[in-house]
């Protein structure tokens, strides 16, 4: 699933669009909801919006609401199995991205945070390497290696945006790409082709999350 509630400046905020897709919606019905309630939306912050471009070159109205204005307008929607699940996983995003909020102001996720970009920067060199390397050996679409790659480890951690998740996500994104390069690096002095190069790193990057995720026995 997508991101729920986004990180805006030093607080959290979600949309009127996202309401909208959450509970299967229509927009228009969510808008109403604010326009018919602005005073009571104003007593708990500004209502911003933004115009939207549609493909029938109309604009449509994007409110942004902060979370007492989410929480309140959630209330006002009748409930069925899709609107209960949805409130349900809004509240909890609200509270994940409030705490990543919090983490984001001390110095272990500043300091990982600031480690990973080295480390990305490590990786995005062995790939560059690596698609000159595969288009030695007749790939036609070396170019997307870093896309691959980055998929990889979304897949393994499920972050949307680095700047978005918790100290211990970071910290495994961090140690996949550490691994990426090593691998990366040793295979290519070994001239693996470089099809098979991605596949022995998936392996073992699934290897180590699914040793990480088993339970340890205590004596």
């Amino acid at each position: 699933m997508n991101e729920l509630v986004l990180i805006k400046g030093d607080d959290v905020f979600t949309n009127s669009l996202v309401i909208a897709n959450g509970t299967e919606l229509a927009h228009h019905s969510i808008t109403r909801k604010i326009r018919d309630y602005e005073k009571d939306f104003l007593e708990l912050g500004k209502v911003g919006y933004h115009d939207q471009p549609l493909d029938s070159g109309q604009k449509q109205k994007i409110y942004l609401l902060n979370e007492m204005q989410a929480t309140y307008l959630i209330t006002l929607l009748e409930n069925n199995e899709v609107v209960r699940a949805f409130k349900l996983a809004l509240v909890k995003d609200f509270f994940r991205m409030r705490r990543i909020l919090l983490q984001k102001q001390t110095s272990d996720w500043q300091q990982t945070r600031l480690h990973g970009k080295q480390v990305r920067l490590q990786e995005t060199d062995a790939i560059k390497a690596l698609i000159e390397y595969a288009t030695a050996q007749g790939s036609a679409n070396a170019g997307k290696l870093y896309m691959v790659y980055t998929k990889l480890v979304k897949r393994l951690t499920g972050y949307e945006k680095r700047d978005t998740v918790d100290v211990e996500t970071l910290t495994e994104i961090l140690a996949f790409e550490r691994l990426l390069f090593g691998i990366i690096t040793q295979e290519m002095t070994l001239n693996t082709p470089y099809k098979a190069i991605y596949q022995k790193a998936k392996q073992q990057l699934l290897e180590i999350k699914r040793l990480w995720a088993t339970p340890r026995l205590t004596a």
